[in-house]
C-alpha cells in the first residue's frame, strides 16, 4: 500500500492530504441491481423478524417491557420496513457513483464505501495473488469480484461488480504483470 504524503497549505493552515483524483473506470451499471437484491433480501429477511417480533411482544402481554414501549412495538416493522426501502433504494446508487477502479503500470487503484470511504493503492510488484469470484447473484447478472491479495492484509483491494470479461482479463494481465516483476527481482 502507498502512502500519501502531507503537504501544507501557503496561507499557513495545518497540514492538509492531498486530494486523490478518483480512478478512471466505473464498475458495471448492473452491480446497481446486484446491491439492491443483495439489501433487499437481508432487509426482507430484517423486516419478516420485525413482523415476528411485533406480533409476539404485542399478543404476549409479557410484563418486562416497558410501558412506554409496550404501547409502539407494532411501529417496529414499519421503522424496519423504512428503513429497508431507503437502503434497497438509495445506497446501490450512492454505492455506484462512489465504487471506482483504475490499473496503470504500476499500481491498481481502487476507491471504495459510500457512507466512509477507502481509496487504495496497490503497487503491482507486491501483488502475490488475484482471485476472480461469484457470488449467486453475481452470475445472473454476468458479474464478478476480483480480489488483489499482498503479503499484508491491509495492502489487499478488491473490485465488485465487474462484467466478467473485464474481472478474468484484468486478473490474468495483473497475475502475469506481478509475475514478471517478481522475476525481474530476483
Amino acid at each position: 500500500m502507498t502512502s500519501v504524503r502531507r503537504s501544507h497549505q501557503k496561507d499557513g493552515g495545518g497540514p492538509h492530504p492531498p486530494r486523490l483524483r478518483p480512478p478512471e473506470h466505473r464498475v458495471s451499471r448492473r452491480a446497481i441491481a446486484h446491491w439492491a437484491i443483495e439489501y433487499l433480501l437481508l432487509w426482507g429477511l430484517a423486516f419478516g423478524l420485525a413482523l415476528g417480533v411485533a406480533a409476539w411482544l404485542g399478543d404476549s402481554g409479557w410484563s418486562g417491557m416497558p410501558a412506554w414501549l409496550s404501547g409502539r412495538v407494532g411501529w417496529l416493522p414499519y421503522i424496519v420496513g423504512t428503513a429497508g426501502l431507503l437502503m434497497v433504494t438509495v445506497a446501490p446508487v450512492w454505492r455506484y457513483r462512489v465504487h471506482r477502479w483504475e490499473v496503470s503500470a504500476d499500481v491498481v487503484y481502487t476507491r471504495t464505501g459510500w457512507f466512509s470511504r477507502e481509496w487504495m493503492l496497490v503497487p503491482v510488484g507486491r501483488i502475490q495473488t488475484v482471485d476472480t469470484g461469484q457470488g449467486w447473484i453475481e452470475r445472473l447478472l454476468g458479474l464478478a469480484t476480483i480480489k488483489v491479495n499482498t503479503a499484508s492484509h491491509t495492502g489487499s483491494s478488491e473490485v465488485a461488480g465487474l462484467p466478467v470479461d473485464v474481472a478474468t482479463h484484468l486478473a490474468e494481465d495483473l497475475a502475469h504483470r506481478a509475475h514478471d516483476l517478481r522475476d525481474d527481482a530476483t
